[in-house]
C-alpha cells in the first residue's frame, strides 16, 4: 500500500499507475445500443477524463448475452471491439485510465425475458425477474460455474484487447456473484453455502481465474458490499471475510459499496430513491406496470436523510482487516471528504453522482474553484438509466439523444 497525503497524488494499483486517486464509479450510463457502446458513452467518459479523474469506470459490461439486466447493455464479444477501442482511446487521449466493470446479472434480469430459468446461487421464485416473466431461477451446477468462470475470463481478455487498463468484477448490489455472497440469495447447503467463507468461494474462484489470465497487464478489482443493509443480509463481518478471501485470490484493489438493488437501494445511495421521477421516465417509455411497482416499493422503504461519508464506519472495519488497496465509496461530496478518505488509509476515492453533476469536479477541486460538489443527492439521475438519452443530472442541460443512437465506431 502507498500512504497518501493528498487525493491528487499518483497511485499504483497492481500493474496500473493512476495520475490521481479519484475514480468515477461504475454507474449505469444507459449509453449503449444493441449491446454496443454509443457515441454518447464515448462523450460521457471523455468528459470525465478531461475533467480530471484518475480513472473512469464503464458500468455493467455483461460477460454473456444472458448476463444482461437491461436489453441494451453491453455484452462482451469480439463484435464490439472496434467500439470499445474508440471508447478507451478517447479516455487515454485525455490522460486518464479506464476500467471495464464486468459482471453477470444471474437472476437479476429486470428488462427482458430470458429463455428458461435464470441462473443463481439457489433455486426458487425470482422476484427481480417476475415483471418480465422470469418467474423462477435455478441453482448453478459445477458445469454452470465452470462456464461462468470461462465467460468472466473471456470478457477480461476482451477488455485487455480493447485497451482497458483495469477490470472490475461486480460482486455487489444483488448481481450473480453477490447472489452467492449474500445470505439473502444463497440458501445452498453444499461447499458454496452456509458460512461467509463458503459463500465467497465461487466469487473468489472467478477473480483468481481472471487474475491469472490478465493480471500482468490489467489491474484486477472487485466491487463488494460493506453490508447489505437489511435484516438477514450480509453484515460487515461477512464483508471482512469476503475481502480477505479476495485478497488471497489476488485482487489488486477492492471498491467498497453496499446495498442491494431490490432489498435496500436506500442503503446503497445513502438516501431514498427518487421514485416519482423513475415512475415518470418509465411511463414515458411505456413501462406502466414497472412504474407502478416502483412507486409501490417506496411505501415500504425507511425514510433516510443523506449524510456525507455514509459507509465510513463499515469501511473502516474492512480497512483494519486487510492489507490490499481499498477504494472508499459512499457520500463523498467535497475535497475535505476525499482528504478524509486518504487520512483513513484508503488508497482511492470513488464518486458517481457528484461527477454526473459536474464531470470537471476533480479539476475544479485541484484549482480551488470548488471545494464541494453542487450535487443535492436528489437521485433523479438514477431514473435516466431508463431513458433513451442516457443518465444525466436534471440540474444540467439534457443529453443529446441522437448521440445514443450511433455506435461508437461509426464514421462521422
Amino acid at each position: 500500500m502507498t500512504s497518501a497525503t493528498s487525493p491528487f497524488d499518483p497511485v499504483t494499483i497492481g500493474p496500473l499507475n493512476l495520475r490521481n486517486r479519484f475514480i468515477k464509479s461504475g454507474a449505469n450510463e444507459a449509453m449503449c445500443l444493441d449491446g454496443k457502446p454509443t457515441k454518447a458513452l464515448v462523450k460521457h467518459h471523455r468528459d470525465l477524463a478531461a475533467g480530471g479523474v484518475g480513472m473512469t469506470t464503464v458500468a455493467y459490461m455483461a460477460v454473456a448475452k444472458v448476463g444482461r439486466t437491461l436489453p441494451n447493455q453491453i455484452w462482451m464479444r469480439a463484435e464490439v471491439l472496434p467500439d470499445l477501442r474508440v471508447l478507451t482511446q478517447a479516455v487515454h487521449d485525455e490522460g486518464a485510465a479506464i476500467s471495464a466493470q464486468i459482471t453477470h446479472g444471474g437472476s437479476f434480469v429486470t428488462g427482458m425475458k430470458v429463455r428458461g430459468r435464470t441462473i443463481s446461487s439457489s433455486a426458487g421464485f425470482n422476484p427481480a425477474g417476475a415483471l418480465k416473466g422470469n418467474f423462477f431461477q435455478r441453482a448453478m451446477t459445477e458445469a454452470d460455474m465452470a462456464q461462468v468462470v470461462a465467460e468472466f475470463v473471456a470478457a477480461a481478455e476482451l477488455a485487455r484487447d480493447a485497451g482497458f487498463d483495469a477490470v472490475e468484477l461486480h460482486m455487489g448490489h444483488g448481481y450473480l456473484l453477490n447472489q452467492f455472497i449474500s445470505p439473502l440469495s444463497n440458501r445452498r447447503e453444499d461447499e458454496y453455502g452456509g458460512s461467509a467463507e463458503n459463500r465467497v468461494r465461487f466469487p473468489a474462484r472467478v477473480l483468481a481465474a481472471v487474475k491469472q489470465a490478465v493480471g500482468r497487464e490489467l489491474a484486477v478489482l472487485a466491487k463488494i458490499n460493506v453490508a447489505d443493509g437489511v435484516r438477514r443480509g450480509a453484515t460487515v463481518e461477512d464483508a471482512i471475510v469476503t475481502a480477505q478471501a479476495l485478497q488471497a485470490a489476488g485482487a489488486d484493489m477492492l471498491v467498497l459499496s453496499g446495498g442491494r438493488n431490490v432489498e435496500s437501494t436506500w442503503f446503497m445511495f445513502g438516501s431514498n430513491m427518487n421514485r416519482e421521477t423513475i415512475a415518470r421516465v418509465l411511463k414515458q417509455q411505456g413501462e406502466w406496470v414497472t412504474a407502478l411497482m416502483m412507486k409501490a416499493a417506496a411505501s415500504s422503504e425507511p425514510k433516510i436523510d443523506f449524510k456525507e461519508m455514509y459507509f465510513l464506519e463499515y469501511s473502516r472495519k474492512i480497512r483494519a482487516a486487510v492489507e490490499l488497496p481499498l477504494a472508499y465509496l459512499g457520500g463523498t461530496k467535497s475535497l475535505a471528504n476525499a482528504e478524509q478518505a486518504m487520512a483513513e488509509g484508503f488508497e482511492c476515492v470513488v464518486l458517481a453522482r457528484a461527477l454526473i453533476h459536474d464531470p470537471a469536479l476533480v479539476n475544479k477541486f485541484r484549482s480551488g474553484e470548488l471545494t464541494e460538489s453542487g450535487c443535492d443527492n436528489c437521485n433523479a439521475c438514477v431514473a435516466y438509466i431508463y431513458h433513451p438519452a442516457g443518465t444525466w443530472c436534471v440540474h444540467n442541460p439534457p443529453n443529446d439523444p441522437l448521440l445514443n443512437t450511433i455506435p461508437a465506431a461509426a464514421v462521422d
